[in-house]
């Protein structure tokens, strides 16, 4: 596992991966609109996804699962590789709890992806539970108020405009993708070029918490081909600094 740093800001020439974008708890895609926006004054192709479950318009939106989740993810990396002319190279750009779904689609085709850019995430180990204690007659988990929100995450750099979006446009969290154990077995997923844009917690804390062998970071110690960048801000940098990530996935992609 290798540290590596650079300006954020500075740009990239390399402009050959399609990048696919998912948000995390309570998010669709919507939350990337300030962050695509600056990639594509940058020249890069963006797609941005709502995963089965955060879709309000969905009925059955809270019986959807990490596997239909990690279905729409793979079918959109297989709609971007076999775009007519040759093949594309394809990033994913993970945020927050996207973390289980993409770990899966990682550890069913590792081959696929390019790099993966994690986004104040990172990787989940085998048999991890997003919420393990959630009562089963609980379908879905709303997005909690502000003051218990933040006791798990940081809301720092997030204006109130941007705070008012968020609470106007979550949508609650299916029950299943919250209950559902990560089922990992492909060693190789370890092995997909990676990037990790460390915001609440910082690359050095990162590091440190992973050699020490932290349940929420072994799967960084286990990455054979780990970059890691810092953007000091809250865990929602699509909102607090929009500019510098479009800017650090650019440059890792």
């Amino acid at each position: 596992m290798t540290q590596h740093t650079h300006d954020p800001s500075l740009p990239t020439t390399e402009r050959a991966s399609a990048l696919i974008l998912i948000p995390g708890h309570w998010l669709g895609a919507w939350a990337w609109d300030e962050v695509r926006a600056h990639l594509t004054a940058a020249n890069r192709d963006s797609i941005a996804l709502t995963l089965p479950g955060l879709d309000a318009r969905d009925p059955l939106r809270a019986e959807r699962t990490l596997a239909e989740q990690a279905a729409a993810i793979l079918d959109a990396v297989l709609a971007q590789r076999t775009q007519p002319g040759s093949a594309r190279r394809v990033a994913i750009v993970a945020h927050s709890g996207a973390n289980a779904p993409v770990s899966l689609v990682l550890d069913r085709h590792p081959e696929l992806v390019d790099r993966v850019i994690w986004v104040d995430s990172g990787p989940v180990s085998p048999g991890a539970v997003f919420a393990p204690g959630l009562p089963d007659d609980v379908t879905a988990l709303p997005l909690p108020p502000f003051d218990e929100l933040t006791q798990q995450a940081s809301l720092e750099g997030m204006s109130i405009a941007a705070q008012d979006r968020f609470r106007e446009r979550a949508v609650p969290e299916p029950g299943p993708v919250l209950r559902e154990a990560v089922s990992l077995a492909n060693p190789a997923r370890r092995d997909v070029p990676t990037t990790l844009v460390c915001c609440s917690i910082s690359s050095v804390q990162v590091r440190e918490l992973a050699a020490g062998g932290h349940p929420m970071f072994a799967e960084v110690a286990a990455l054979t081909r780990a970059e890691f960048v810092d953007l000091p801000t809250g865990h929602w940098p699509m909102w607090s600094r929009p500019a510098e990530l479009a800017a650090a996935i650019d440059a890792a992609a």
